[in-house]
C-alpha cells in the first residue's frame, strides 16, 4: 500500500517535537505533504522555527513547513512556556535549521491542498490549537472534501483539565476554533487527556529508548527527560505523558487505541469553563466524531522505539 497523504498542524512544543520525530521516521506509511505551525505552546515565530529545527535534525528537508496563525480567533493568546521551556524545546541542544519555512501562509496551503486533493484522501494530525484548521475550513468550504480524517490531541473528560480545572490546553487556547472544527461534521478522532495520560514514560520504557543510537532517538530522549522533570516539579506526577506522539501513534497503529462515538461540544462563552469539552455518549444520532477511551501504552512505546531506531 502506498504511503497515505498526511499534513501535521502543530505548535512545537516538547511533545510536538517527539511527535514530529516519530512521523518523520515513517516514510513507508506517511506521504508528508507539509507541516503547518500555529501559535500555542510558544509564539507563532518560535513554533515555526522549532518545526524547522526538528525537520533539520531528522534530515527531512523534503517536507515543507508553513507558518500559520499567530493568535487565536477571538480570545487573548495564552502560552505554555513554563511546560516547554523558553524556546519551546526544553533543554534540547540543536544546530540552527538548514532550511526555513515556505512563503505561503499555512491557512492558504491547507485550504488549497485539501480542496484540490482526491476526495477523502488526506489525514490531518492536529497537535496544537485548532486555529489554522478552522480558518482553512472557513477560507474554502471545498477543503472539507479532501479530508480523510482529522486526528486531534485535545480535550478532557474524566481526567479534568491541565490548564484549568475543566479545560485541556489546546482547546482552551482557541475554543472558538475548536468549536468550528468539532461541529464541521468531518470524521474526527479526539485523543484527550483521558487517553494521553495513560501513555507515560517510566524507567523501563526510557531505558529502551536510551539504548538507541540514532540522532532522532537521542533527541527524543532529551525532550522526554525534560518533560519528566516538568511533570515532576509542576504537576507533581511521575512520567511524562506522550500527548502529541499519541496522535501519530494512532495514525500508525489505530489498533492500539479504543475509541467510542461521541458528541463533543466546546464551551466558548463562560470565562470560568472556557475550553471545556462536553463529551457525550451514548448518542441518539450517529456521529462522525470519536473519543479515545483506552490506550495500549506499552504498544505505543514499542512503536516509538522501533521507529526511532
Amino acid at each position: 500500500m502506498p504511503p497515505r497523504p498526511l499534513i501535521i498542524d502543530c505548535d512545537p512544543g516538547v511533545d510536538d517535537a517527539v511527535a514530529l520525530l516519530l512521523a518523520f521516521s515513517a516514510p513507508d506509511t506517511f506521504d508528508l505533504r507539509g507541516i503547518t505551525t500555529v501559535a500555542g505552546n510558544v509564539s507563532g515565530a518560535l513554533t515555526a522555527h522549532n518545526a524547522c529545527v526538528i525537520r533539520s535534525l531528522a534530515a527531512r528537508e523534503d517536507v515543507p513547513v508553513f507558518v500559520g496563525a499567530n493568535r487565536p480567533l477571538l480570545v487573548a493568546p495564552v502560552e505554555a512556556g513554563h511546560f516547554h521551556g523558553a524556546n519551546g524545546l526544553g533543554d534540547l541542544t540543536f544546530a540552527a535549521p538548514t532550511k526555513g519555512p515556505e512563503s505561503t501562509h499555512a491557512v492558504a496551503f491547507l485550504a488549497d491542498t485539501l480542496s484540490k486533493a482526491a476526495p477523502h484522501s488526506v489525514s490531518v494530525a492536529v497537535l496544537g490549537p485548532l486555529t489554522n484548521i478552522a480558518l482553512a475550513l472557513r477560507a474554502n468550504a471545498a477543503a472539507a472534501q479532501g479530508v480523510r480524517e482529522i486526528v486531534i490531541m485535545g480535550g478532557a473528560r474524566s481526567e479534568g483539565g491541565n490548564i484549568t480545572a475543566s479545560a485541556e490546553f489546546n482547546i482552551y487556547a482557541d475554543p472558538h476554533a475548536a468549536a468550528i472544527v468539532f461541529s464541521s461534521g468531518l470524521p474526527i478522532v479526539a485523543l484527550g487527556l483521558d487517553a494521553t495520560h495513560q501513555v507515560r514514560t517510566n524507567p523501563a520504557r526510557m531505558a529502551r529508548l536510551e539504548a538507541l543510537s540514532s540522532a532522532r532517538a537521542r533527541a527524543a530522549c532529551q525532550l522526554l527527560r525534560f518533560g519528566e522533570h516538568v511533570e515532576r516539579t509542576l504537576a507533581h506526577r511521575e512520567g511524562a505523558p506522550l500527548h502529541d506522539p499519541a496522535v501519530i501513534a494512532y495514525l500508525l497503529a489505530p489498533e492500539l487505541f479504543e475509541t467510542q462515538a461521541a458528541r463533543i461540544d466546546v464551551e466558548t462563552d463562560s470565562p470560568l469553563t472556557r475550553g471545556h469539552t462536553a463529551v457525550e455518549f451514548p448518542l441518539e444520532t450517529p456521529s462522525a466524531t470519536c473519543w479515545a477511551t483506552r490506550v495500549h501504552a506499552d504498544g505505543v512505546f514499542d512503536l516509538l522505539t522501533r521507529r526511532l531506531a
